[in-house]
C-alpha cells in the first residue's frame, strides 16, 4: 500500500496537484484524530478512520494520512475528493452547525469570485450530461441516496458528506430552451469547508451523478479534471 502520494520521474515530483495532496497528508497527521472522531462521528479501528462521501466509504490511515477507496485500495483518489476529505477536517468548526437555507454557488460566503468557473466546469457540465435524461439522473440521484424535493424536473437533496447536505435541481431541455441545472449548498457551508473547496464538492457531485447514471468513462487521477464519454 503507497504511503505518499508523490510520484517520482527523473527524480522530481511529477506535478504541484501531488505536492498539495502530500502537503495535506502531512497536515492531517498533526491533527488530534480522537478529537476529528468524535466530532464526525466516525467509524474507526486502531488503523484507521473511515467516512462516506457520496455514498463511497474511504479509509483514512491513522499512521501515514493515506486516503483510500474501501471498496477498491488500489484506485487512486481524485484530487477533488482528497481535498474535500482533508479541508473537512481542517477547516471545520467545532460548532459548526447545518443552517438548512441552500443557496447558489454565488451566494456562499466569499466564493462569489470563482462563481464564473463553477458555472462553466460544473454547473455547465451537469446540464449538458443529463440533457434529454432526466430519467437517468433520477435513478442517479437514488443511487446516492438523495431526497427528492419539489423543484426542477427533478430535484433531490444529496449528503457530500453527513454534516454537507447540497441540493441537485434540473430542468429538462425541449427544442426552444437547452437543459439547465443548478446545485445549491447550505448558506453555512463554509462553517465546514474552505470556500474553494467547495468547488471540490460541486464537481465531484456531476462525476457521482455520472458513474452511478452509468454515462461514461470519469478520470479519477490526481489533479484530473471530470471526463465524460458519452455512450
Amino acid at each position: 500500500m503507497r504511503e505518499s502520494y508523490i510520484t517520482h520521474r527523473d527524480g522530481k515530483p511529477v506535478d504541484n496537484y501531488e505536492m498539495t495532496c502530500e502537503k495535506w497528508r502531512k497536515t492531517y497527521l498533526g491533527m488530534d484524530q480522537e478529537e476529528l472522531i468524535r466530532r464526525f462521528q466516525l467509524e474507526h479501528d486502531e488503523q484507521a478512520s473511515y467516512i462516506v462521501y457520496y455514498n463511497e466509504k474511504y479509509r483514512i490511515d491513522r499512521k501515514n494520512g493515506m486516503i483510500t477507496l474501501v471498496d477498491d485500495p488500489e484506485k487512486r483518489i481524485s484530487f477533488n475528493t482528497l481535498m474535500s476529505i482533508y479541508n473537512l477536517f481542517y477547516y471545520s468548526k467545532p460548532q459548526a452547525k447545518v443552517r438548512g437555507e441552500f443557496v447558489p454557488f454565488r451566494q456562499v460566503k466569499r466564493a462569489a469570485p470563482f462563481d464564473p468557473a463553477f458555472k462553466r466546469m460544473v454547473i455547465n457540465l451537469l446540464a449538458e450530461t443529463f440533457s434529454g435524461r432526466s430519467g437517468l439522473l433520477e435513478k442517479a440521484c437514488l443511487a446516492l441516496n438523495g431526497r427528492p424535493i419539489r423543484q426542477g424536473d427533478v430535484g433531490y437533496e444529496i449528503r457530500a458528506f453527513d454534516c454537507v447536505p447540497v441540493t441537485v435541481v434540473f430542468w429538462d431541455g425541449d427544442e426552444e430552451f437547452s437543459a439547465q441545472a443548478n446545485i445549491l449548498f447550505d448558506a453555512d457551508i463554509t462553517d465546514f469547508i474552505h470556500e474553494e473547496t467547495v468547488c471540490c464538492i460541486g464537481s465531484d457531485l456531476v462525476r457521482r451523478l455520472s458513474e452511478e447514471a452509468g454515462l461514461g468513462q470519469v478520470d479519477h487521477l490526481l489533479g484530473g479534471d471530470i471526463v465524460i464519454e458519452s455512450r
